[in-house]
């Protein structure tokens, strides 16, 4: 699974237009993070891809946006990963490495979960 991560415009339509970089290029998006972030006026979105020569031609695509300030495939060591699962007991929030993450959502085996990836 790849990560990419992107600082875009904070407005409306932006990720209308980043997707529909992803559906011309039939790109499957895994999962997607986005919120405000560390610059002004700015948001960042990460998302996930599973295939490596998938997510170059995404970077490459997004590159061109005007609406992309910046986009990057991340390295796993600025990667984590957090997951929302079902318990008997309500919900419980897991944060760690995306390994981490996945192994205890394999032995818990919740009924309901949610797993995403987020990067800096």
């Amino acid at each position: 699974m790849e990560v990419i991560s992107m600082i875009v415009n904070d407005e409306f339509g932006v990720m209308q237009r980043i997707m529909g970089e992803f559906t011309r290029k039939r790109i499957n998006v895994e999962t997607i993070v986005v919120g405000k972030c560390e610059v002004p006026g700015k948001a960042r979105i990460v998302l996930t891809v599973l295939d490596k020569e998938m997510a170059d031609i995404a970077v490459e695509r997004l590159g061109r946006l005007h609406d992309v300030e910046d986009v990057e495939i991340v390295d796993e060591s600025r990667q984590s990963a957090y997951a929302l699962i079902s318990t008997s007991k309500g919900w419980i929030g897991l944060v760690g490495s995306r390994n981490e993450v996945a192994e205890i959502i394999e032995r818990a085996r919740p009924e309901h979960y949610i797993n995403t990836v987020n990067a800096l």
